[in-house]
């Protein structure tokens, strides 16, 4: 399988993408796991955990909106 890039073209659907994911976690309470499939599925590809710069772009736009655990404890912030 090939190493998934961000090309230009690419670029805006992934930066797109990463706008939409807040709204995405705060409708379906979307775990890590449920959030890396929907951006796959979102971009038709198997996988990007293999980009570095990738992964880090989704795991800290999906760390910056994921609320679960402040309402788990019933903290808002």
């Amino acid at each position: 399988m090939a190493i998934f890039t961000l090309s230009p073209e690419m670029q805006a659907t992934w930066n797109d993408l990463m706008g939409q994911m807040c709204a995405f976690v705060n409708d379906t309470n979307a775990d890590i796991d449920m959030a890396y499939d929907w951006v796959c599925e979102m971009l038709d590809i198997d996988s990007f955990v293999d980009n570095e710069a990738a992964w880090n772009s989704f795991y800290n736009t999906w760390e910056s909106c994921d609320n679960r655990n402040d309402m788990q404890y019933g903290f808002f912030v």
